[in-house]
């Protein structure tokens, strides 16, 4: 994402290996794994092969999509198996761990905020976020009904003040993820379960901003989990949440 939005033909080189080595790192039968298998088409870690989750899918699709990987590339197909099997939403989801609240899990029966009282992952805003603009980068219509679901549990737990439900764990990382998202949707106004309206990035950027500090930057998170209490990450990440959901 860096080297494409230098916009440099110099860079053209580089950036075509590393979409190659992202489309590698996808699981698919070249690793033995079959479409069955809910890690089919999913993105890890490299350091431990065993874990796809969709945080790191996630980062892969933007890279991917935002330096230009064709839409009738076969990554993104297989994507969307991978996305459909991390969303509680049986509908469409086929594993039986799927729930049925439309929002998103960590990995494949998986989730970092727990299990419900049927022993089902839970959805959290992050992973909701993070498929929602995975679904929509993978060329999944926005009035398909796993996008529509997602939208759906968006408008139920919007909040700018938690990374709903686990509360401040990883809410920066929330704040770029839901810009994102949320532009790529394409719908200025979000209108909440409750009825109110919501021009959601006034509200964001109105947020971040309060919270800047006189040297620039921003203030860690209070609750330092993935890193957060580093003041140069939540800075990047508030900064991307800016410009990513600026109005062009």
């Amino acid at each position: 994402m860096a080297l494409s939005s230098a916009n440099d033909p110099r860079f053209a080189d580089a950036i075509k290996r590393a979409q190659e080595y992202l489309i590698r790192s996808q699981s698919d039968e070249g690793e033995g794994i079959v479409r069955e298998d809910p890690n089919y088409g999913g993105i890890g870690y490299g350091s431990n092969p065993s874990v796809r989750d969709l945080s790191n899918m996630n980062f892969a699709l933007q890279a991917l999509k935002e330096s230009g990987v064709p839409e009738d590339a076969e990554v993104w197909e297989k994507a969307i198996v991978f996305l459909t099997r991390v969303q509680n939403y049986s509908e469409t989801n086929d594993q039986p761990y799927a729930g049925d609240d439309g929002g998103f899990m960590y990995a494949p029966n998986d989730s970092k905020a727990g299990k419900d009282e049927l022993g089902r992952p839970r959805s959290y805003a992050t992973m909701t976020y993070a498929g929602l603009l995975s679904m929509i980068y993978a060329n999944v219509s926005k009035d398909d009904p796993r996008v529509q679901a997602a939208v759906n549990w968006i408008r139920q737990h919007w909040s700018l003040e938690e990374n709903y439900p686990i509360g401040k764990q990883g809410l920066y990382y929330g704040y770029h993820v839901m810009a994102k998202a949320l532009k790529a949707y394409g719908e200025p106004i979000l209108t909440l379960a409750d009825g109110r309206r919501v021009d959601w990035y006034k509200e964001l950027s109105d947020h971040l901003l309060s919270m800047q500090q006189p040297d620039g930057s921003w203030p860690p998170n209070e609750a330092d989990r993935w890193f957060e209490g580093d003041p140069v990450l939540v800075t990047a990440y508030c900064l991307l949440a800016l410009e990513a959901g600026y109005p062009k």
